[in-house]
């Protein structure tokens, strides 16, 4: 009973570090037989895809920043708002400049489509800016140059309030994974608590509810975080 006490909680643990099961379905699902060093690399490849998706809203948060920045530059040398747009954002992260060079003409009406990714709300206020200042490159230049420093401060903010998260984050996820510690320390005192836990009625529902509750527990912190992170 303790040995296979001790793998349940090994197997906790390593489910709790290792990535969501459904990349693993999915990678399953999607490979082909082959090599098996290039199912590695295939897996590698989309882990890092993956990645690199989770990545795109911060990714979008600064190159909404060095477009403002960029476009105020460019209106302060003359250029029209729609010049100054196309040659901001072919200086941005190809990603980024081909979502925003695909919108319709003009842009204004069509930012606010965008503002609704994950990442992308700045561009709510560029638009709004822009409608209002369309008609004044020079008063929309500085506009624009305050929007940045705004936006610049707010990303800022947002960092600093992700670091301070990283602990209680790690202490809601180590509070989790306790219950299984102490099925562990049970079993090696003779309890037997997963006979009581699986093989009796109080048991099953005390296995139910303390499933509920530190599955709620995590979901509450996950969601507690994610609005501390937003901006408001």
């Amino acid at each position: 009973m303790t040995t296979l006490t001790a793998l349940c909680a090994a197997v906790a643990v390593w489910t709790f570090l290792a990535p969501p099961p459904a990349v693993h379905r999915l990678n399953r699902l999607t490979s082909p037989p082959g090599n098996p060093v290039d199912l590695l690399l295939t897996v590698k490849a989309r882990t890092v895809a993956l990645r690199e998706r989770r990545a795109l809203p911060q990714l979008r948060r600064t190159s909404v920043i060095e477009l403002c920045d960029a476009m105020a530059a460019e209106l302060a040398a003359g250029r029209t708002p729609d010049e100054a747009f196309t040659a901001a954002t072919t200086t941005l992260d190809p990603r980024v400049s081909k979502e925003l060079l695909g919108i319709p003409r003009p842009p204004p009406d069509h930012l606010a489509e965008l503002a609704a990714r994950p990442g992308a709300e700045g561009l709510r206020l560029l638009a709004a800016c822009w409608r209002v200042g369309a008609e004044r490159g020079g008063t929309l230049a500085t506009v624009l140059d305050g929007l940045a420093t705004a936006l610049r401060d707010e990303e800022a903010q947002r960092q600093d309030v992700s670091v301070q998260l990283a602990g209680p984050r790690a202490t809601a996820r180590l509070l989790a994974v306790l219950p299984l510690l102490g099925l562990a320390m049970a079993a090696a005192l003779g309890a037997h608590p997963l006979p009581f836990l699986f093989g009796t009625l109080p048991g099953m529902a005390c296995l139910v509810t303390g499933t509920a509750l530190n599955l709620t527990g995590l979901y509450w912190t996950r969601r507690l975080a994610k609005s501390a992170e937003s901006p408001h």
